[in-house]
């Protein structure tokens, strides 16, 4: 198992979707922990750690992409935005 974290931008539209505390495990079996959220009604900035198979992190992150959220990987030891 591996596990990367991800600095999350999602647009006013998905908000109110459960991508990541349901999507991500139910489609690609991956599994979620949020380490921090700032969130308002204009937009959702996220830290996400996701724990999985590589293959399943990467279709994971894919379909965050396609749907419109701005992922970026944060590096080994990097603070994230929100820190």
């Amino acid at each position: 198992m591996t596990s990367r974290k991800f600095f999350c931008t999602f647009p006013q539209a998905l908000i109110q979707e459960p991508i990541i505390s349901h999507t991500l495990n139910a489609d690609f079996g991956v599994v979620p922990n949020i380490r921090a959220a700032s969130i308002t009604d204009l937009t959702a900035m996220v830290v996400v750690e996701i724990e999985g198979d590589s293959g399943a992190i990467k279709k994971s992150i894919e379909y965050m992409q396609g749907r419109g959220v701005t992922v970026e990987e944060l590096a080994e030891g990097q603070k994230h935005p929100l820190a």
